[in-house]
């Protein structure tokens, strides 16, 4: 009966993050071609305080057999720090936990003196948060295995869910307040050009009828 509750609430787990997928930080495994000249980069907006994991390599089989093919990487945090950079390599790996929210961005180029005209293409396995948690040695410190395992990622995942909702909640208080911000100063510069208009319309109308009581005309 306890191990039907316990497929039974993983269903419904599954479901509710089938639904919210988005939500999740999850394992992100893309290629990227690299120009003979010039940087590749990919951007993640990502909030504070979640582990990041990412492996890179070249994959391109024509330049397999080349052993001057080598890639150098920066990558960089949102106001610029400086989180990993490796150079000439045919493979490397960064790891790191966000002090900021924000975008954070990788970028890639062609190290050495390979110069073929065609470029390189690597691949870029990139883990974000519950993504990037070793399973394996949880469930060897916790001695737990099977279904207990799984409710124990979906838990994590659930909880990713409910940082990720306070986190774009945060985000909407922010933006309303600066578009409320802007508003009124939008609407202080028309008060003010409004003014401006009046004052300078009653001058014109002054100036005139001066010219005109001179003129005799009225």
């Amino acid at each position: 009966m306890a191990e039907r509750r316990a497929e039974a609430i993983l269903l419904v787990a599954l479901l509710l993050l089938g639904c919210s997928g988005h939500l999740v930080p999850v394992t992100e495994a893309v290629w990227l071609t690299i120009p003979s000249s010039g940087t590749k980069c990919v951007s993640e907006e990502i909030q504070s305080n979640v582990v990041v994991l990412a492996d890179y390599y070249i994959v391109d089989e024509e330049h397999a057999h080349l052993h001057t093919a080598t890639i150098s990487s920066r990558v960089t945090s949102p106001y610029g720090n400086n989180l990993h950079h490796n150079e000439n390599v045919t493979h490397g790996q960064f790891a790191f936990t966000t002090s900021e929210a924000g975008n954070y961005l990788a970028c890639f180029w062609i190290g050495g003196k390979h110069q073929e005209a065609a470029g390189l293409t690597i691949g870029l396995d990139w883990k974000i948060g519950i993504a990037a948690k070793d399973w394996e040695s949880v469930a060897k410190r916790e001695k737990i295995q099977g279904m207990e395992l799984e409710l124990l990622k979906l838990e994590g995942a659930v909880q990713a869910i409910h940082d990720n909702l306070i986190y774009l909640k945060n985000r909407e208080a922010e933006m309303r307040e600066v578009s409320e911000k802007t508003n009124a100063r939008v609407a202080r510069f028309s008060l003010m050009s409004l003014g401006a208009c009046i004052v300078v319309s009653v001058l014109q109308l002054w100036h005139l009828r001066r010219f005109f009581e001179r003129k005799k005309l009225i």
